[in-house]
């Protein structure tokens, strides 16, 4: 549950309620907070068990984790063998192809399905006529600025 916490953390947060509560309230603010967990762990518990014996014998695997839609999604996907296709068909799909067809497609450069993802579809994407628009400008030599105006500015 805090396994993201580090060392730095817990020495602040002790630090903080020493700080607010006091070292001389600290101790039982402790207790009460642990009776208190303890307390909702054991009413969890037997509000699971009052509810498996209600379903009866038919319902002896069942999880309460499993009512969490990723974990039951997760569970039933790979137990099913039927949905091999669904397996293979995620394997083909390649989403950095999509990618780069839809990146040619802004820059405005034509390239056909199976060129384009590969280096030489680059490379023929990059010597290709139409300028890149995403790429800075070459300003030395053939560009003028215009001329300052001090008033317009």
């Amino acid at each position: 549950m805090f396994s993201d916490i580090g060392a730095l953390e817990v020495v602040a947060l002790v630090i903080l309620a020493v700080l607010i509560w006091g070292p001389d309230k600290l101790p039982q603010l402790i207790q009460d907070v642990s009776g208190f967990i303890r307390k909702v762990r054991n009413f969890s518990e037997s509000a699971k068990q009052d509810i498996r014996s209600e379903l009866g014998p038919e319902f002896k695997d069942f999880e309460f984790e499993d009512l969490n839609p990723k974990t039951f999604l997760r569970k039933q996907l790979a137990d099913n063998p039927d949905l091999k296709d669904l397996q293979e068909l995620r394997s083909s799909f390649d989403l950095r192809k999509e990618i780069d067809e839809v990146a040619d497609a802004v820059k405005g450069n034509v390239s056909g399905t199976a060129v384009a993802g590969s280096a030489s579809g680059a490379a023929a994407a990059a010597g290709s006529a139409t300028p890149d628009l995403l790429k800075k400008r070459d300003t030395s030599g053939s560009y003028d600025r215009p001329p300052f105006d001090a008033d317009a500015t």
